[in-house]
């Protein structure tokens, strides 16, 4: 087992084309640790909007009756992918990693499984 510290920076070291990593809480928005990111990525108003876009998801499933579990959120923009990792286990209820890719350097696939590697070792 991990602590935050060592999972972030894990990821960030470890995942291909990785520029900024957070584990945020998404009941109250903050972020529990940040690593990365720097003048044009601020992750901690980073955590805070994409708690948004988690509670606007998980709002939305309900409304549909949708009974399945969120794993990941991608989000593509034209330079970066920024994924969400919904933690599901160990206490991880209400948290999500935040992993912020450069797109030409990143490979999608394999950022998600680390990622998800990542999770399962994490110990909050």
């Amino acid at each position: 087992m991990a602590n935050t510290e060592t999972c972030l920076k894990e990821a960030l070291a470890s995942i291909e084309g990785a520029t900024g990593v957070a584990l945020v809480d998404y009941t109250s928005g903050m972020a529990l640790g940040t690593l990365g990111g720097g003048k044009s990525l601020d992750l901690t108003v980073a955590a805070a909007g994409n708690t948004d876009v988690v509670r606007a998801k998980m709002r939305t499933m309900e409304h549909l009756g949708l009974k399945g579990q969120i794993e990941d959120i991608l989000i593509t923009l034209t330079d970066q992918y920024h994924l969400i990792r919904l933690l599901s286990g160990r206490g991880g209820s209400g948290l999500f990693l935040y992993l912020v890719l450069d797109s030409k350097r990143a490979n999608l696939a394999m950022a998600r499984h680390q990622l998800k590697k990542i999770e399962e070792s994490l110990e909050v």
